[in-house]
């Protein structure tokens, strides 16, 4: 199969475009380069361009016999989003409607989705589940949301087969086929505490230090990009086999605190840093940890590398790899 990667070379798209190969499948990378790196795109050919662009989008479906779609291109700063919205409606929201209408135009009917826990806003019982209210506090996660609906009434009217991914956190890496996480800026907690331990930065924060978790940190669920990357695969074969069209979280249901994932840097790197306390951020919920039965009963899907030393290993081993100086 050929299948169509946007944002294909990002962070999780670039893993995911990694596993497809090693399915014996070709990924077809579509990205304008905006936040992903050229250098991601190793295992298939990259068509450059802006997914508003309805014709490129179109051409590049039928000259590559495409015959399913990974959808990833996004913006995903959760506080930018709060800023501005009219970015992030436009482009996670409106481009998602070009892309579908493109896919229907030209009989191409299969799409998984790249979605996000932050639907749900504010959690009102953890584990959460899929059946938990979907309530974004924030464009980001409406603009995400908003394309959950649009698949399913495209479901229904126009036999679009969907799977939507709901993620959790999305951390480590594959330092062997030198991907790693580096986006401009960086706000991710493992990158940023491992970029500490490095010297990049001076120090790292925490972000409120008297929740009603064990040690008063936030509590969050890491799910290793590579346990992402094989859920997308097991998701076009679920559709690829007739089976329904459905959302699913993507987590491991065990969750680490702050404390947590900087011990674990400085164990790993051997190295100690500079830790600073501050006030809460407004909108960060206590805990937010998956449950994520669905996919493991429907999907045949379980996290492989998601345990927290091997999730931190992986993403030390790969930024120390790549240092900012680094001319790629």
């Amino acid at each position: 199969m050929n299948i169509l990667l946007t944002g294909g070379a990002g962070y999780i798209g670039s893993h995911t475009a990694r596993a497809v190969a090693l399915a014996g499948d070709t990924p077809v990378v579509f990205d304008n380069l905006s936040a992903g790196h050229r250098h991601n795109v190793k295992w298939g050919p990259l068509v450059e361009g802006e997914l508003a662009d309805a014709e490129l989008v179109k051409k590049t479906l039928t000259r590559h016999s495409i015959e399913g779609v990974i959808h990833f291109a996004a913006h995903a700063y959760v506080g930018e989003s709060v800023e501005n919205p009219r970015k992030y409606f436009t482009n996670n929201s409106v481009t998602a409607l070009t892309l579908l209408h493109a896919m229907l135009d030209v009989g191409v009917k299969t799409i998984v989705f790249s979605s996000t826990c932050a639907t749900y806003g504010e959690p009102t019982q953890v584990p959460i589940t899929e059946d938990h209210p979907q309530s974004p506090v924030n464009p980001y996660g409406e603009s995400k949301r908003f394309v959950e609906r649009v698949l399913d009434w495209y479901g229904r009217a126009y036999g679009l087969q969907w799977v939507a991914l709901r993620y959790f956190n999305a951390a480590g890496a594959e330092p062997e086929a030198g991907l790693c996480e580096e986006h401009d800026p960086e706000t991710h907690l493992i990158p940023l505490v491992i970029q500490a331990a490095l010297g990049i930065r001076p120090s790292i924060d925490i972000y409120g230090t008297d929740y009603p978790t064990p040690d008063g940190t936030a509590i969050r669920d890491y799910i290793h990009v590579s346990d992402l990357a094989s859920a997308h695969l097991l998701a076009l074969g679920h559709l690829g086999s007739g089976s329904e069209s459905g959302a699913f979280n993507l987590g491991t249901g065990v969750g680490s605190s702050v404390r947590e994932v900087i011990e674990e840097v400085r164990r790993c790197s051997g190295r100690g840093f500079q830790v600073r306390e501050a006030p809460r951020r407004p909108g960060d919920p206590p805990v937010l940890v998956a449950d994520a039965a669905r996919a493991h009963r429907v999907l045949g899907w379980t996290p492989r590398h998601s345990d927290l030393p091997e999730i931190v290993k992986t993403a030390w081993d790969s930024l120390n790899q790549r240092r900012p100086s680094d001319p790629r």
